[in-house]
């Protein structure tokens, strides 16, 4: 009996052992090697959009340096890390800042000019002027969330968190209601107004969602309108590194800095808004294209659960397995 529990514990311990070393052979392989990535936002319009899910490439990195025009992933740059280098480690590596999506547009060592020229916006890289074919060449519809009778009963519901029991005017409320209502947006889409709503090539758009003028006409952003800073001025102050969360800024990029952009210029936060990014944070190569489903949802079989008889209509079919450029 000694002998049978021993072999018991022993056997145990093994595919304990196993389980652990498999772990951490997968940890290093995701950490190092590669990783899948999923689109959150429409920054990268419409070279990429939401619901894409794309490969990565790690393993490149740790022999040379990112290049001009590669997609990268990196971490948020606006997180705050844990003082503590343990926490600080298992925030890096494990759990802690999501991950976002750019392209390189400056190493280390690159002078980069935001400029506005005949009222359009211009990135000069070392004094040449850059051809970039990949900007999102379609206007980005303003929309808003299609479910108003969910949106009117969570306004009345923060309502009465506000007025904690006190009795409020009536006609007050139905103002405050309506105002809400008509500031309600979601991120706006890239949207091709030569096809129908119901044949759009990128999302879905629902004619009773759009947000439209006085004239009843759509809401729009139009490609190529430049991002003003607060004071005016349509070429930088050379003297020193600024951006003015605008299309106007410059920097000299110093060691392990890089400049970043979204392709979809009017609807992506970027470098533009919190300057360069440190060589430390970036992590991967996007370069292939998996799958592509219009959906906000994380997992996909969440949204076929949720939606299924319509969620082989949100697949893009055209865009799946494709090399990324």
């Amino acid at each position: 009996m000694a002998q049978e529990h021993k072999t018991k514990k022993q056997s145990l311990i093994s595919n304990i052992t196993e389980f652990v070393f498999l772990l951490l052979l997968v940890f290093l392989i995701r950490t190092f090697g590669f990783g899948l990535y999923q689109v959150p936002t429409g920054s990268m319009e419409t070279t990429m959009l939401v619901g894409e899910r794309f490969f990565a490439d790690k393993l490149s990195y740790n022999f040379r340096k990112p290049r001009h025009g590669e997609i990268i992933a990196f971490n948020d740059p606006d997180w705050k890390y844990s003082t503590h280098p343990l926490m600080k480690l298992f925030q890096r590596y494990v759990w802690g800042p999501s991950n976002w999506t750019k392209r390189v547009i400056g190493v280390p060592g690159d002078v980069i000019r935001g400029v506005i020229e005949d009222g359009k916006p211009v990135v000069y890289r070392n004094g040449e002027k850059l051809d970039e074919p990949y900007i999102n060449k379609y206007p980005l519809i303003r929309l808003r969330s299609c479910n108003v009778d969910l949106l009117r009963k969570q306004i009345k519901l923060d309502i009465q968190e506000m007025a904690h029991g006190r009795m409020l005017d009536s006609a007050l409320v139905a103002e405050y209601i309506d105002q809400r209502i008509a500031q309600d947006e979601i991120a706006p889409r890239s949207y091709d107004s030569s096809v129908p709503y119901d044949k759009q090539p990128f999302y879905r758009i629902q004619p009773d969602c759009i947000k439209k003028d006085d004239q009843g006409n759509p809401k729009l952003k139009i490609p190529g309108t430049p991002i003003m800073p607060e004071n005016g001025k349509t070429s930088p102050d050379e003297t020193r590194n600024n951006w003015t969360k605008s299309d106007v800024f410059y920097v000299k990029l110093g060691a392990g800095e890089y400049w970043c952009m979204g392709d979809n210029r009017l609807g992506s936060h970027d470098c533009r808004f919190f300057g360069p990014i440190k060589e430390q944070e970036i992590h991967g190569r996007i370069i292939f294209r998996i799958w592509s489903i219009d959906s906000d949802e994380s997992w996909w079989i969440v949204d076929l659960i949720k939606h299924p008889i319509n969620f082989w209509s949100r697949v893009r079919w055209g865009r799946f397995f494709q090399i990324m450029s």
